[in-house]
This record gives C-alpha cells, structure tokens and sequence, in this order.
C-alpha cells in the first residue's frame, strides 16, 4: 500500500475516525445492556440511519450496480420488493418490537424476547433461535469480509487475503471498543457517506454519457436486451425478486434498532427519515450499474476490471472518473457500507453468544463488567470464523447475502410479525415456525444434495417457501395447543393498546 497516494490518505483518515468513534463509545459502555443494545437511547435520526447502514451491506455498492450492469433494469424488481418490505417492518413491527420488548423483562436480544414474550422454561425458545443467528449471521458475516478484502484488493494492488485480514480488522476494533453505541454512531457517518456517494456517482456517469436520453440510447443500440423491463424473467423469477422484501422482518442486525431506540414514539420521525435514505441509495446503486453500460460502450479500455468481475463497476467507475483525493472519498463510501453491516452482525451474534448462552446456561451470577469483556471476545471469535469461511477469493458477494437474507427471513420473520400480531400465538408455534423457516431454507438451498433439479417451482427463491411453511406451521401448531396464558394474553393487549397511542 503506497501511503502517499491520496487514496490511501483518504481511506487512513476515515479508518481512524471510525476507530476515534469506538474509543469515545468506550467511556459510555458500562453494562451489557450499554453493549449490545446501547441502553436503549437512540433517537429518531441516528436510528433511522443506524437500520439502513446495517441493512445496506457492500452489496448495495458492489453485488446491486453489477447486477444492473450484467442484466439490466429487470434486475430493478430486487429494489421495489426491499423498499415495500422496508417499509412494512418499519409500519407495523418497530414500535411493537420496541414496546414488547420492553414489557418483556426488558429483552436485549430477539431469542431473549421470545422466551420471555411466550413464557418458555424449557429454554429452547432461547437457544434454537440463537444457533439460527449464528449459522446464518457466519454467512452473512462472511458476505461483508469478502466485499471488504475485494475493494482493499482492488484499490491497493493487495492479495486477496491480506486484503482481507486488513478490512476485517478496519470494523473489529471499534465494534470490540465501544459496542452497540460505536456500531450505531459510526453507522450514522457511514449512511451520509454513502448517500453522497450514490447520489455523485450516476450523476457523473450520466452525464459522461452525454445525458439521461442519450446514455439510454446508447445501451438500447448496443444491449437492448438490458433495457427491458422483465427481461428474460418469468413469473418465478418475478416473485423471486420481489420475495426479498419479505426478508426484513427477521433480519436481527435491523430489529434490533427498533429494539434499541429511545422509546416507541421516535420510530414515527425515524420511518420517514430512513425510507427516504433508502430510496435514494438504492436509485443510485441501480443507475450507476446501468448506465456504467453506456460509459464502457464509449470507453472500452476501462472495462477490463468489470468484465472480470461485474461486482466492480461502482469502484471502476470511482477510479476513472474522478481525482484520486475524491474517488478515495467513493471508495471509503463501498468501506462504509461494508463496515456498518458487518458491524452489526458481529454485534447481533456476540449479543446472542453473550446473552443467551453464556449468561443463561454458563454464569447466571456473572458480573456487567464480565459479560461486557465477554461480549468482546465473541466478537473475535466471530470474527475469526468468518475470516475462515470468506477466503475463497471467488465468493460472490450477492450470493452469500441472499442465503444469509433468506435463512433470517424464514426463519424470524414469520415469528417476530406474528409474535406482533397474532394474539393467539404459542410458544410451540413459535418453535415449530423457527425450525420449519429454518429448514426449508437450507434443504431448498442445497437441493443437489438430495439429487433434485432446480426446475420452475425449485428455482423460487428459497425465502419465499420457507416463509410461507413457517407462518403455516406456526398458525397450525398454535391452534392445535395449549392456549396463551392470561398473562401472555395481557401483555399482548397492552402493547397493541401502547403501539396505537405511539402511532398517533
């Protein structure tokens, strides 16, 4: 790495001010409550961008531009069912999330609301769902390495693993030093970071095109295939893409900034705060892909890193177009977003780590101070195993997320919205949903290992069957039981009572 070069200047400084960002979350952090979910004192503005930085990994700056740019604007669907999805979390599971949760014993994390909110004493509730967290967030964690080392590999002339060892250490010093407030704070600098440089970067690529009609015309000309709206979709494919939306109500890294906010009435502002940001970063996204087609038309030499790899238009784009101290600026954005998701997954499983093993099968009795450092060391292993699980330098980045998004999906979301909604819920219910989301997700994945054919029906995105079979499963086995307690039924109609009066 030439530490002259204004890029690596760039990327210095913002590495520091990350790292700054852990130190002073440090002085906050007193107890296991401060660590995992920061006290529960976010406001509407840091929580709105705290969710959609952890949302928006390095995907949406590397696997959602090379998409648009390989396939063209059908690849768009994946963004309206997000934004749909998005939106529903925020309407109708945060504030509830945020009242049950408290009402709950004061919940830290999602298998601790579950024990609490359906009275489990067997402890399943407690360690099914968190070995679920952690199998999926190893991939999803994986995801963001992989997506880090790449933007190190390709700025820095840097071998892949190296490149990876020094992305991963980037995000483990301040999520280990300060905890959820550091992963929060830092979140709230990485989504303003990453909407400057999504709302710069098709601008330039437009307008290098000669204009929005002129750009059009000229993919049209050259790949009319990409313009189209549907593509070469059929109506599973459709569905497919439109399913990810269905993902957001079980993705732990976004629950728990509901989870976290000050109190129910600052997810209202927050809603709007963060749709907004969303919108705006994911037409970015897709317009940079798409139109960086017309740029490579007129500018073939530039394309030889894209046409090896389609996840590096944004940073190609970055490095050609624009001064070395501003594409350092860009290239810290594709860090940013890699960082503030990663950030909250090794959160999310040293909370679970924390929390619902060691704290409840191990020591009971232990220490704040305790289970802080003991946080902190989950956080390395964490760390650690995803290193081992991203070396492979051909990992796609998409890919590891969407087996990630869809395990998560299935998996939770059925349970959290119906946990919400569904007054007649069981504990069994929830059990049986976990398991049957969970399963289906991974036997529908790795179909060949049961000699099947992914033909029409199997090539669906595996979310979408498993989280239909859990909401059937849960609904079914919820009938088919013991009824919910009187307490369990009152603490249900409390919180629809409190949710209702905080929506007003």
């Amino acid at each position: 790495m030439n530490f002259q070069d204004p890029t690596a200047i760039t990327f210095l400084i913002y590495i520091g001010a990350m790292i700054a960002i852990g130190i002073v979350a440090w002085k906050f952090t007193d107890n296991l409550s401060d660590y995992i979910l920061g006290g529960r004192s976010l406001g509407s503005v840091v929580t709105a961008l705290s969710a959609g930085a952890s949302d928006m990994s390095g995907w949406l700056l590397l696997g959602l531009p090379g998409a648009l740019y390989f396939t063209g604007v059908s690849e768009a669907w994946i963004a309206l069912g997000l934004i749909v999805g998005a939106w529903f979390n925020w309407r109708y599971v945060a504030t509830r999330l945020r009242i049950f949760t408290e009402l709950a014993g004061n919940a830290l994390t999602l298998p601790d609301y579950f024990s609490a909110r359906f009275e489990d004493r067997s402890r399943l509730l407690r360690v099914v769902p968190a070995f679920v967290i952690l199998i999926f967030f190893a991939l999803y964690c994986a995801s963001g390495m992989v997506a880090g080392a790449r933007m190190f590999e390709q700025t820095f002339a840097m071998n892949y693993q190296d490149a990876l060892i020094w992305s991963a250490l980037a995000t483990v010093i301040y999520v280990f030093l300060g905890g959820f407030l550091a992963v929060s704070w830092t979140d709230t600098v990485q989504a303003t970071l990453m909407i400057f440089a999504l709302l710069l970067v098709p601008a330039i690529v437009i307008s290098s095109g000669g204009g929005l009609s002129a750009a059009w015309a000229l993919i049209e000309s050259s790949t009319p295939e990409k313009t189209s709206v549907f593509g070469t979709l059929n109506v599973i494919g459709f569905v497919s893409l439109m399913g990810w939306g269905l993902g957001y109500m079980g993705q732990p890294h976004i629950l728990a900034r509901f989870m976290a906010a000050r109190n129910a009435s600052t997810l209202k502002a927050a809603r709007r705060i963060s749709m907004t940001w969303m919108v705006l970063c994911l037409a970015g996204a897709m317009l940079t892909g798409f139109f960086a087609n017309a740029y490579f038309v007129t500018h073939p030499s530039d394309a030889a890193p894209v046409l090896a790899n389609k996840e590096m238009v944004f940073i190609t784009l970055s490095k050609v177009l624009f001064n070395p101290w501003v594409a350092g600026v860009l290239l810290s954005a594709i860090l940013a977003a890699v960082m503030s998701t990663l950030s909250c997954q090794l959160l999310v499983c040293a909370s679970a780590l924390t929390d619902d093993f060691y704290k409840s099968f191990l020591r009971p009795s232990a220490s704040q101070t305790e289970l802080v450092w003991i946080s902190r060391a989950c956080v390395l292993l964490v760390a650690v195993l995803a290193l081992i699980l991203a070396r492979d330098p051909d990992s796609s980045v998409l890919s590891l997320v969407s087996y990630a998004w869809a395990g998560f999906g299935a998996a939770f979301g059925p349970l959290v919205l119906l946990s919400l909604t569904y007054r007649g819920m069981t504990g069994q219910g929830a059990l049986t949903g976990i398991v049957v989301g969970a399963l289906t997700v991974l036997i529908w994945h790795q179909g060949q290992w049961f000699g099947w054919e992914k033909g029409p029906v199997l090539g669906i995105y595996e979310m979408i069957p498993g989280f239909v079979f859990a909401s059937i499963a849960i609904v079914l086995v919820s009938k088919l039981g013991k009824a919910p307690s009187e307490r369990m039924l009152t603490l249900f109609d409390e919180t629809q009572i409190q949710a209702r009066h905080a929506e007003r």
